[in-house]
């Protein structure tokens, strides 16, 4: 028995089900592994010792590359002095007037631990700064796992969801549509900065749709919040919608915030600030200082380096060279998102079986890769390892052929 089914056997035992939610390896292609040991750069190891170029970053939270020097010296300097103290240390101060700074948007920060932390919060703080309960959501947007957003109805109820109403994304009409259902109640408007559906080809925002949210949700007294816990970081340190011109009243942040380490943020207009303080938003963990000294450390990194051109580049080699892979090989794919975000669907492939055939040959080829969520490069990715990858994801094409022969 190999360590990664003995170990999923013993999970058996003691974890329900032996994993659960979107890092239950049972769910993906077969033969994926459940567990890893290590991380360096863009690479991984599994329990079992096989490496992979890593296009998932940890499902996102890898930023900069597994182990990047700079953030765990600021996590291993702060660590020395202390982390979970009986109050927040000077880095919190820090890294709040660093992302007020870097952030149009922000005139305030406050911190938590996960992304479903932060939307929460920013719909509290909307909701307390309204008097109102409605929130206006994207049909089929993923927003976290807390029982008004988790995708499964287990153990929630029809009121967890009462005050949401739902639109479809890049479809403006249908956001007027459901704030005339919600009257004079709306709070909130959240959506995330492009459309990253799981099992779905994504779809960046249309302009127009953008600007018009913003119209919205200005007439209606609303809040706009953009989750940008996805994508925040990677596309435009100032904000994913900045580009657009498009400012939100409340973002979201997570993933990729500290490198692996664990935080997650809400920024905020200053019309705000006084809804925000008389909030009870806590938890026992959210200011340990390491993860904020991580972050810290992260953030800086990124805008020396200037990380989301890094991550571009990477993205754009590594889709140019898939799109050649696959007419040679004779398929028909979408690559959709941005690049540094990216995902790769087959044309007619309704039951992902091509799909999860090609992700499982890109696994024995060494290429950490997924079916059906969308991946993540970071700035670690160079020219080199994307090169390396294109040469797993060749032989799987390959052998895809061979299988399906072509389209």
């Amino acid at each position: 028995m190999s360590d990664d089914a003995s170990l999923r056997e013993r999970a058996a035992k003691v974890v329900p089900g032996g994993m659960y939610g979107h890092l239950n390896a049972a769910i993906f292609a077969p033969g994926y592994p459940q567990f890893f040991v290590r991380g360096d750069g863009c690479r991984q190891w599994d329990a079992d010792g096989r490496e992979y170029v890593d296009l998932m970053c940890s499902w996102g939270p890898v930023v900069l590359g597994h182990r990047h020097p700079a953030v765990e010296a600021a996590a291993a300097a702060q660590r020395a002095d202390g982390d979970c103290l009986n109050g927040p240390g000077p880095v919190m101060v820090e890294l709040a007037e660093l992302m007020v700074d870097m952030i149009p948007s922000a005139d305030w920060v406050m911190f938590s631990k996960n992304g479903t932390d932060a939307t929460t919060q920013a719909l509290m703080v909307a909701r307390a700064a309204t008097g109102r309960a409605t929130v206006l959501v994207a049909h089929g947007a993923y927003h976290g796992a807390d029982p008004w957003c988790t995708p499964s109805p287990a153990g929630t109820t029809a009121s967890d969801r009462a005050d949401l109403v739902e639109f479809t994304y890049n479809d403006l009409a249908s956001a007027e549509a459901a704030a005339a259902q919600a009257g004079d109640d709306v709070a909130a408007i959240i959506v995330t900065p492009f459309k990253h559906d799981s099992f779905e080809d994504q779809e960046p925002a249309d302009p127009a749709f953008a600007r018009g949210l913003r119209a919205l949700a200005d007439r209606l007294g609303a809040a706009l919040v953009i989750d940008d816990v996805r994508a925040g970081f990677r596309l435009d340190l100032r904000g994913s919608w900045e580009s657009l011109g498009v400012r939100p009243d409340l973002t979201a942040w997570s993933k990729a915030m500290a490198n692996g380490y664990a935080i997650a943020a809400v920024t905020g207009a200053d019309a705000l600030r006084g809804p925000a303080q008389t909030l009870y938003s806590t938890g026992s963990f959210w200011f340990s200082a390491v993860p904020m000294a991580a972050a810290k450390a992260t953030i800086e990194t990124l805008r020396d380096i200037d990380g989301p051109a890094l991550m571009e580049r990477a993205g754009t080699r590594l889709r140019d060279g898939l799109a050649a892979q696959a007419a040679a090989h004779g398929f028909t794919v979408a690559q959709t998102g941005p690049v540094q975000i990216p995902w790769l669907s087959f044309a007619g492939d309704a039951t992902l079986e091509k799909a999860m055939y090609w992700s499982e040959q890109c696994l024995a080829e060494g290429v950490y890769l997924h079916p059906w969520h969308n991946w993540f490069l970071s700035a670690a990715h160079t020219d080199a390892d994307i090169d390396r990858a294109l040469q797993g994801t060749d032989a799987a094409f390959a052998r895809l052929r061979a299988k399906f022969a072509g389209d």
